[in-house]
């Protein structure tokens, strides 16, 4: 995988997340939160902008919702625009 398909992939993990924890459904969203912390091998080979590594490495202790669905946009805009 290139980079941009691992950060689209990371940011699809981060949107499911959001959207299982808002629907209310904690299997789900703790499947794909394995998936994220996975990730978080590979992502860390990519030469990646300063904020976007502060966000990454404190992923872990703020995974609330609204802040997982609004890095998966940063994330994805990110993919899009820059890589």
């Amino acid at each position: 995988m290139n980079d941009k398909q691992i950060i689209g992939a990371l940011a699809m993990d981060l949107k499911r997340v959001a959207l299982a924890k808002h629907s209310g459904s904690k299997k789900v969203a703790d499947r794909f939160w394995q998936e994220v912390i996975n990730r978080k091998e590979i992502v860390s080979k990519i030469k990646l902008p300063l904020y976007l590594n502060n966000f990454y490495n404190n992923l872990e202790n703020n995974n609330d919702k609204d802040n997982l669905l609004m890095y998966s946009v940063i994330l994805q805009n990110y993919a899009r625009n820059k890589i």
